[in-house]
């Protein structure tokens, strides 16, 4: 135990009086071994130096090139899934305790400060290289572009041979890589939209076009938000046949023993949870929704100009791959876990049935009223109105909608956040819904007859139902 310890030390040393620079490369070079004991136990030693460098201590320093450069390189490389994991949560620790970028006081409001010596995983503009200390030109192979992001993505939907060893540790690897890049945007998107909504100023260019997977035209959003949509509807899938698989009685198979279960398999989906979670956070906080709000602001505001150049809506490719496979439409909900936003995807898949939008010129206000869940249900409480709409979407599909919407107002009401955007979007009392939504469905089923109501659908209405008898009395 003792002889382990003594490169950790070391390389301690090597990082401590900066030397860890030139040494990196020696430590993490593999030619001529491949996954030998030596090379672990040098990469092991080598994330240790920067944690005790960067994080430990009372006197820690700030993270040079190399510290964050490696272990990334470590993550991206390594066959061992301990090596992956610890390369993976370094440099999620490492972006908390240096962040990139940061807001300060000055004067009157917070200036966003950038970091612009600190090392970035992804390729920005058109920049071929980067440059370490010492103006020495390094090559840019382990840096993200648009597309090696949108590779990256690619990747993680094609189906992986769990059978396959090899296979299942670059999953699992491709999932940590993903979620350290979404990290990254999300907390360098957080900042510069805070100081955006406060000072309305500066190149529009500088909250949206800096981004590596929204600055460049080499990206094909469509394909982007496909792929984004495969992963939670892969997510919701691999959920149903684990649930399928513990209901299913062992008999007639052998019991697994603990040296036959594959821990890879476990830690795989658990991964899976969290790329689901960096996946939403990838639409909704880094380069999705908040980037289009934000882009229709500006572009109000006069704060855009051509070479800021065109494209449509993400909400809307969005929403297009969702109408034009309805198939997609039920998983896909619910595996979206964020509340607010299934809410505003359902009212903008209302919106494309519910007449015409108003045409807004550019930088002018925005005079269209937008569509509440109120507005959306009182399309269903006559028969007649029903009818028309069932002529433009299915019934089944309004079903569907309409449930995962109570849910969210069930959702609202429960959470104890400021959810007063949210409470805009429904526009009504949670009893007023209730009741809105118990006739949408009667009416519904009146002009379908044959019409089928899901299980998830029927706990819907029964809940609405128990809810408006129980409020109806406190009434009284």
């Amino acid at each position: 135990m003792a002889a382990s310890r003594a490169p950790v030390s070391a390389a301690a040393a090597a990082a401590a009086d900066g030397g860890i620079e030139e040494n990196a490369m020696a430590i993490l070079d593999s030619s001529g071994i491949k996954d030998s004991r030596d090379l672990h136990d040098d990469r092991s030693a080598f994330l240790e130096a920067v944690r005790s460098a960067c994080l430990a201590g009372g006197n820690p320093s700030a993270p040079s090139w190399a510290h964050l450069a490696y272990p990334n390189r470590i993550l991206r490389n390594s066959s061992s899934l301990e090596l992956a994991v610890a390369s993976f949560s370094l440099l999620l620790e490492l972006g908390k305790q240096y962040p990139r970028t940061y807001l300060t006081n000055s004067g009157a409001h917070q200036v966003l400060v950038v970091v612009k010596e600190s090392w970035l995983p992804f390729l920005l503009g058109n920049d071929a290289i980067c440059t370490d200390i010492g103006g020495n030109a390094r090559n840019s192979d382990h840096l993200f572009d648009p597309s090696r992001f949108s590779l990256l993505i690619e990747n993680m939907v094609e189906p992986t041979d769990t059978t396959d060893a090899n296979n299942e540790m670059k999953s699992i690897k491709n999932m940590m890589l993903f979620q350290y890049l979404v990290n990254t945007l999300e907390a360098d998107f957080v900042l510069r939209h805070v100081a955006y909504k406060v000072t309305r100023l500066g190149d529009f260019q500088g909250i949206s076009v800096k981004y590596a997977s929204e600055g460049s035209r080499k990206l094909v959003f469509k394909s982007l938000v496909k792929n984004c949509i495969y992963l939670v509807l892969n997510h919701y899938h691999h959920e149903a046949e684990d649930a399928v698989e513990d209901s299913i009685p062992s008999e007639g198979h052998p019991a697994k023993s603990e040296s036959d279960t594959n821990s890879s398999l476990n830690f795989s989906s658990f991964e899976l949870g969290r790329t689901l979670e960096s996946v939403q956070k990838l639409f909704v906080m880094v380069s999705v929704m908040n980037l289009d709000l934000i882009r229709k602001e500006a572009d109000t505001l006069g704060l855009t100009s051509r070479a800021d150049g065109f494209r449509n809506s993400i909400m809307e490719i969005f929403l297009d791959e969702l109408t034009y496979n309805i198939s997609y439409l039920s998983p896909f909900l619910l595996a979206f876990a964020d509340w607010k936003w299934k809410l505003e995807i359902i009212l903008q898949y209302f919106s494309k049935y519910c007449g015409k939008a108003a045409v807004r010129t550019r930088r002018s206000d925005n005079s269209q009223q937008d569509l509440t869940l109120e507005s959306v249900l009182s399309f269903f409480l006559t028969t007649t109105s029903a009818k028309a709409m069932a002529k433009k979407m299915s019934s089944e599909v309004a079903q569907l909608l309409l449930a995962h919407a109570y849910q969210v107002c069930l959702s609202v009401q429960g959470d104890s956040r400021n959810t007063t955007a949210t409470t805009e979007k429904i526009g009504a009392s949670l009893q007023q819904i209730s009741c809105s939504f118990i006739s949408a469905f009667q009416n519904l089923q009146k002009i379908n007859l044959n019409i089928q109501i899901s299980p998830f659908e029927k706990e819907a209405l029964f809940t609405a139902a128990t809810l408006t008898r129980k409020l109806k009395n406190e009434e009284r």
